[in-house]
């Protein structure tokens, strides 16, 4: 495996009962990497996660991480990565300080390391004037930065994040960000999923999953400009009553709703004047149309209609 490679798949699969929720999963991601790995829920994300983090074991196939075996060498894993789950076992009754001790304990963080680990993470998460605050009484944006530091306590190569904006006020998700940003620049690789598309722009590379399968890899803007079908903008003066009449009009892929404009995934440029003809019929009436480059939610609602 090459040095340059955090992260590799090949064939990774995981089977609960009749249901495959990984399909045959084959990628790379590069060290120092900010992957997103976007779908739905029940796209299989989190599986995806547990498995890389030798948390579960696959049906089949293998994984790589670190340059480590998740099949044999899951415990050496666990040395190597920092992973925060939706709901990271941060400990309510305990202050922000006891929390990152105990998870300097759990890691078994060297102790003339600790108290520079510590203070350090505090100041990076902003947490600082709030160390001797019970966990309990954060905000939810504060715990989610807790957690982020108690996963980073023992320094790991890669971190793996499962939704970890997931109802965070903007503010806090804004700041979540840049702390991952730092983080990227100190070299980390880091692997999040994610419901928000417009975080999914910030990734160096994302991938889309739908019912356990990737159906694309690669960076968001050759993504958008790769996509292939036009994507015409229209303005109405209903746009929700225009989505749902022009999702079973011909020629359509994909809709998607902005406001007081719909994006339209068409399959040819052919279909475009028959369709708005089509609902000024139906009483919507179109105030403007034009070709747009799409956005990622354009791209992936057409894929997940396919």
């Amino acid at each position: 495996m090459s040095g340059a490679v955090a992260i590799r798949t090949s064939g990774l699969s995981k089977v609960f009962g009749g249901t495959v929720a990984v399909r045959d999963l084959d990628m790379e991601i590069a060290r120092g990497e900010l992957f997103g790995l976007v779908g739905p829920d029940g796209a299989g994300k989190t599986t995806v996660m547990r498995l890389l983090a030798a948390i579960m074991t696959p049906t089949s196939g293998e994984a790589w991480v670190a340059g480590l075996s998740i099949t044999k060498e899951g415990e050496r894993i666990k040395e190597k990565i920092g992973y925060m789950s939706q709901r990271f076992g941060l400990y309510e009754d305990l202050t922000v300080i006891e929390n990152l001790r105990f998870y300097a304990d759990l890691y078994e963080v060297p102790e003339k390391e600790r108290s520079a680990r510590t203070e350090r993470l505090l100041g990076f998460s902003n947490l600082t004037p709030f160390k001797s605050r019970l966990a309990g009484q954060l905000s939810g944006g504060m715990k989610q930065k807790l957690g982020l530091a108690c996963a980073l306590i023992h320094t790991p190569e890669i971190l793996f994040l499962d939704e970890p904006t997931n109802g965070v006020d903007p503010v806090s998700r804004r700041d979540f960000w840049k702390i991952l940003y730092d983080l990227l620049k100190e070299g980390v690789t880091i692997f999040i999923s994610t419901a928000y598309l417009d975080e999914a722009e910030r990734c160096t590379q994302i991938g889309f999953m739908h019912k356990g399968a990737l159906l694309m890899k690669d960076e968001p803007l050759r993504i958008k400009k790769s996509f292939g079908l036009p994507v015409i903008e229209i303005w109405t003066d209903d746009a929700r009553q225009a989505g749902e009449l022009v999702r079973n009009m011909a020629g359509v892929k994909g809709a998607s709703i902005y406001g007081d404009r719909l994006h339209v995934t068409f399959s040819s440029m052919e279909s475009v004047d028959a369709v708005v003809a089509r609902l000024g019929a139906s009483g919507v009436r179109v105030r403007d149309h034009r070709g747009i480059v799409p956005s990622l939610e354009d791209v992936f609602i057409t894929m997940a209609e396919a």
